[in-house]
């Protein structure tokens, strides 16, 4: 294995765990604690948090790590990767599926519809966060889960190709 493919799974290692620790905080504590205010407070500020994570810190570390397991990806079908081809394969497939794809499909359009209710409107921002949590929270969940088993794929892969 050389060098670069020895960094390339070192930084998926590190992003994933990073991806799988930021979607943990909100399955762990943060809805929860969201649902200890009146429905319309949490809704208010579910979309304060939705607006402040749209930024490069989050943005570079969830979009970074999947072109990083991308190109782990790739390298893993040309033989690259040795005998860590098949857990390079499956970490890529559950980070990009699992977090980033769930992301796009599922989390990202609740958060936009979330966004969009009117902030001065109680009643509606409390039928709004009705509507977002449950499902939220489950993509969530499938989120943490995969970047954490990405994570571990990663480091498996590493192992592997020694």
């Amino acid at each position: 294995m050389t060098a670069f493919i020895h960094v390339l799974l070192i930084a998926a290692i590190l992003g994933t765990g990073i991806a799988a620790g930021v979607f943990y905080a909100f399955s762990g504590f943060v809805t929860q604690g969201l649902d200890r205010l009146p429905p319309s407070d949490a809704a208010r500020a579910m979309q304060e948090i939705n607006v402040a994570a749209v930024r490069a810190p989050l943005m570079l570390e969830l979009f970074g790590t999947a072109l990083v397991a991308a190109v782990v990806f790739v390298l893993a079908l040309l033989g690259s990767l040795g005998d860590g081809m098949w857990w390079a394969i499956a970490a890529s497939a559950a980070y990009l599926v699992g977090a980033i794809g769930v992301t796009g499909a599922a989390n990202v359009p609740r958060n936009n519809r979330l966004v969009a209710t009117s902030a001065t409107d109680a009643a509606a921002l409390a039928a709004a966060w009705t509507a977002f949590r449950p499902g939220w929270q489950s993509w969530n969940h499938v989120r943490t889960i995969t970047s954490a088993l990405a994570c571990l794929g990663f480091a498996l892969a590493l192992l592997a190709a020694g």
